[in-house]
This record gives structure tokens, sequence and C-alpha cells, in this order.
């Protein structure tokens, strides 16, 4: 079972095999987001080492032509250890991608990081030459991230919005599922109104069917965002999205520490095991 799950989830093991599907995903008329798996490193060296199976990732996207972005998160480049560390490494990822003409994303993680993760953010997309070749995860379940949109839009920083998927406490984050929801319709108002490029990340139909009532009505072309999914959750509505003329990118992880990451998300949030169970036996 452990391994049927990783194959549906997961990419693969190594570097290559997040290449191959994401050229297969490719083919479906569908963008990809690489992400390899692994959050927070022990030292510098593992850091430099994570970092540098994303500076292999943008080199073989271009020589390869593959429509596909790296998603970064910045525990994996350090940020524990120290914030100047991940502030460097993420700066070299997105110069990097500058000239190759990619885009890094980095990754939010829990509350207690949220504020250090756009500091870092901000300050490398206001580097000479980076600006639009970085940006970053805001999630609907906090009660901040109205106020940290509204910054980020006014900076020109792009956004992949999504709810939330860590635990967190109601001092920070809305406890109920509704009331999540309803800031994710608030804040994708946001940024479909904004010129910006932005991803709306959820597997969520009526949200879909909102958002695309909402672009309908405001006369926002379907070419001015576009749809995030997870590698092997509701492939049916992905393909149904991309022949309604949406654009569509799924999150491609890989690597060996696929077992730690799902159990890790499944503890923290229960509701994920139902989530995964039900999309196991989707087409």
């Amino acid at each position: 079972m452990g391994t049927r799950l990783n194959s549906r989830f997961i990419a693969g093991m190594e570097l290559e095999d997040a290449l191959r599907v994401a050229e297969s995903v490719n083919q479906q008329g569908i963008s990809v987001t690489i992400d390899s798996l692994g959050e927070s490193v022990t030292s510098e060296t593992e850091a430099h080492r994570a970092a540098d199976v994303y500076h292999r990732a943008l080199d073989a996207i271009a020589s390869r032509h593959i429509d596909a972005n790296i998603s970064v998160k910045l525990t994996q480049m350090g940020l524990e250890q120290s914030p100047k560390l991940a502030e460097s490494i993420a700066g070299d990822l997105v110069q990097h991608a500058r000239a190759t003409q990619n885009f890094v994303r980095i990754d939010m993680e829990d509350s207690g990081l949220t504020q250090i993760t756009l500091d870092i953010v901000r300050r490398v997309h206001a580097r000479a030459g980076m600006r639009g070749a970085v940006g970053v995860v805001i999630q609907s379940y906090l009660y901040r991230s109205q106020a940290d949109v509204e910054q980020l839009l006014a900076d020109g920083i792009r956004i992949r919005l999504c709810k939330g998927a860590y635990k967190e406490p109601p001092e920070v984050a809305f406890p109920r599922k509704a009331d999540v929801d309803s800031n994710f319709l608030t804040l994708v108002n946001l940024l479909l109104e904004s010129p910006l490029y932005h991803g709306l990340a959820t597997h969520d139909e009526s949200i879909i069917d909102a958002v695309k009532e909402y672009a309908t009505a405001h006369h926002i072309e379907p070419g001015h965002f576009e749809f995030q999914m997870l590698y092997g959750v509701r492939r049916d509505l992905q393909r149904r999205l991309v022949r309604e003329g949406y654009r569509m990118r799924v999150y491609v992880p890989f690597g060996r520490e696929w077992y730690p990451y799902f159990m890790r998300r499944l503890a923290e949030r229960p509701a994920n095991v139902l989530f995964l169970a039900k999309n196991f036996f989707r087409s």
C-alpha cells in the first residue's frame, strides 16, 4: 500500500523521476511546479545539498524545455540554522531562475515562520533584476492573510493562495472551514483584480466554480491566473479545467523524504487522511 500511495502522489525518489512526470503532465496541457521533499535541515551542508537539487532542476527544465518551475521551503534552505543563510541560498536560486527564464515559489510553512518568510521574499524580490522571478504562498486560514496579500500586491509579488495545511491555534487561524473558505474567496477577488499572474490552489469544486463566476462577471480572462492542484489529486477535474480553457499547474513532489512528508501532514490534519483516501480511488 505504501508503494502504491507513493507512486500515486509522489513522482519518485530522484529528480529524474520528477522530470519524467513533468514531461508527461505537460503533454496533457498542464504546467508543473517541482518540489524536492524535505523540510528542516540540521546543518549548512545539508542546506546547500538541498539547494543543489533545485539548481540541477532549473538547468534540466531549461535544457529539456519543460513547462515547470520550482517550489522551495526555506527551512530546507537552512532557515532554522540561520535566516541569513536561507536568504542567501534562496537569492542564488532566484538569480539562477532569472537567468534561465524561470520562477521560484517560496512555500509557506507554519505560522511561526510566516513573517520571516515574507521578509526574505520581499528582500530577494527587491534586488536588482529579481523582480517577477520569485513569489510566495499565502494561507487563507490565517487571520493576517488579507493584510499580507495587500502588501505583497503593492510590492508586485506573485502569490499562490491556498487554504493551509498546518495545525494552527485559534489565536492565529480560523478554526471553522466555512470561515477559511470565505476568506479564500475574499483573497481570490483581490488577486484576480490585480495586474499580476497568481495561482489559486484548491481542489474544492464549489470554490473553483465561484472563482470562474467571479472572473466571468468581471471580464477577467482565463489566462490571467491559474488553478493549482496536487499531483495525483482530482486528475479528472484538472483535465476538465484544461478543456474549458483554464490554466492548470500541478504540484509534483519527489524525494526519499516522502514518508515523513505524508506522516507529518496526516498527523497535523487528520482530515487529510480521508481526503487522500478518497482521491486514491479517483480517476
